[in-house]
């Protein structure tokens, strides 16, 4: 005779179902998230192990990941490459001290005397694994890359530094101040972001050049000082998450309204600074049009534009350009890697706020 099923082991055969459910929706999801990982960073261990490499390695299909090389012995003053060959089923190491076609005449190492003809294509060279540090040195000493990184932090940090302050100040009118038309001048502020920079280029052009700004850093860096609307819009919505009562607290403690910014707003929107420092860091160390517009001499190239000029001298070099380019990302994901804590929580506290 069947027995009855309760309420209770019916609800708890639902939660059941429902948990493996949900299991097997983390599992499809973290199989989806691990291959995408592994598609964003392939190209990543790609460039690595390429400058890492010979030349001749890197159009090996398929690739080699490992950077090797062949194996060569000294005889006599002269170096000889070591195979190994199979003899009566046996396996020996033999020199391959002449080639003519696809036969190779071998040789012990012990006695050059002694040698036999063998197909090449039925030998295998001797291999160890080897990573090429030099290429580094050889990519960095080609062009002036101490230039070209001297120049690019000049234009990072500098701009940057007028950036935070121009935004800070910019973000501080809108957030805290009230005018008649102020929401309306901050809409037309939103509005300069859907302009494309080519528009505005051949007359910005023309008015650096009146000034005599052409092949110099200032193009690039002056800019900053004028507050941009994405970086205001950021800045803008933190300040106001942060409550008025803490103003009025300090104009009551004779805090006059510069004070109120860098005493009490700065030191708590802290994060969102991050953020945007963050963003202009990134947007200014890879960017390549502006510096290709306004720069024609290499002593003033920044690293995106000397490793353009890198590829440009050395096309066919892979495994120097991968090496250059390694070290032009490098700045790029240490940043990342340490800040990202402090970026995320200053993108998710700066949310959209009336």
């Amino acid at each position: 005779m069947a027995t009855a099923e309760t309420p209770a082991s019916l609800a708890q055969a639902k939660a059941r179902a429902r948990s493996r459910r949900g299991n097997a929706g983390q599992a499809i999801v973290l199989v989806v998230l691990g291959l995408g990982a592994v598609a964003m960073l392939f190209p990543l261990v790609w460039m690595v192990s390429s400058s890492l490499k010979p030349l001749a390695q890197i159009d090996l299909f398929p690739p080699k990941w490992i950077p090797t090389e062949q194996v060569e012995v000294e005889v006599g003053g002269t170096d000889y490459p070591l195979y190994d060959v199979q003899l009566d089923g046996q396996t020996r190491q033999l020199l391959l001290v002449d080639k003519v076609q696809r036969v190779g005449t071998f040789a012990d190492p012990s006695d050059l005397s002694q040698t036999i003809e063998v197909d090449i294509r039925q030998t295998k060279p001797v291999e160890r694994v080897r990573f090429r540090w030099e290429n580094y040195v050889e990519a960095m000493t080609t062009v002036p890359f101490h230039v070209y990184a001297l120049n690019t932090a000049i234009v990072v940090f500098v701009s940057m530094a007028g950036m935070l302050i121009s935004t800070a100040l910019v973000a501080y009118g809108f957030s805290r101040f009230r005018a008649p038309g102020l929401g309306l001048l901050f809409l037309l502020l939103l509005s300069t972001t859907m302009l494309p920079s080519q528009v505005t280029l051949i007359p910005t052009y023309v008015l650096f050049s009146k000034l005599g700004w052409i092949d110099s850093l200032k193009p690039l860096v002056i800019p900053s000082f004028f507050a941009g609307a994405y970086d205001v819009f950021l800045l803008r919505q933190y300040f106001m998450t942060i409550p008025l009562e803490l103003d009025d607290a300090a104009k009551m403690d004779g805090c006059g309204v510069l004070g109120i910014l860098f005493r009490i707003l700065l030191p708590l929107a802290k994060p969102a600074i991050a953020a945007v420092a963050i963003f202009h860091f990134m947007w200014a160390y890879n960017d390549f049009f502006t510096p290709l517009i306004y720069l024609q001499h290499q002593r003033n190239f920044t690293i995106a534009l000397g490793l353009q000029s890198f590829n440009a001298f050395r096309a066919r070099q892979y495994d120097l350009l991968m090496a250059a380019s390694l070290v032009t990302v490098l700045p790029c994901i240490l940043l990342f890697f340490f800040a990202q804590r402090i970026f995320i929580q200053g993108v998710v506290f700066t949310g959209v706020k009336g």
